[in-house]
């Protein structure tokens, strides 16, 4: 165990955060999405909320330019209470935020340095974010 890290970023999640590159992206996702069909690299944390996970990866890793995180659009555009959650856990605000449409939302996973499958079970729980430049 290390001091002064989230106890949700394993080994193996740092390990794959700290090879990622300026502008590469982590997708977390909820329970629902097809990890292991879009992903080349899954970690999965049963039993951790989308948020929590998001939250914790923010604590050592620097957003992107905007827009750093991307959404998946709900069916009918309402963004959810989920969403804004995921919001505030990237610290990112609403202009660092783009909403994407579903399908086009797997095309941009499937192209993500890793992916990290949650608990969460609330829908529309899917946040990909961009790795920022990280500063001494």
């Amino acid at each position: 165990m290390l001091s002064g890290i989230h106890p949700l970023l394993t080994g193996e999640m740092l390990l794959h955060l700290d090879r990622m590159g300026h502008s590469d992206a982590v997708v977390v996702a909820d329970a629902h999405f097809p990890a292991f069909a879009v992903g080349a690299r899954v970690i999965d944390l049963p039993g951790t909320a989308s948020p929590a996970v998001l939250a914790a990866i923010r604590s050592v890793t620097p957003a992107d330019d905007a827009p750093a995180l991307d959404l998946m659009r709900s069916a009918d555009g309402a963004v959810l209470d989920v969403q804004r959650e995921l919001i505030d856990a990237a610290a990112v605000g609403a202009e660092g935020t783009r909403f994407v449409e579903r399908f086009d939302y797997y095309d941009l996973a499937r192209g993500a340095y890793l992916i990290v499958r949650t608990g969460e079970t609330r829908i529309y729980a899917n946040a990909l974010l961009r790795k920022g430049v990280v500063s001494a």
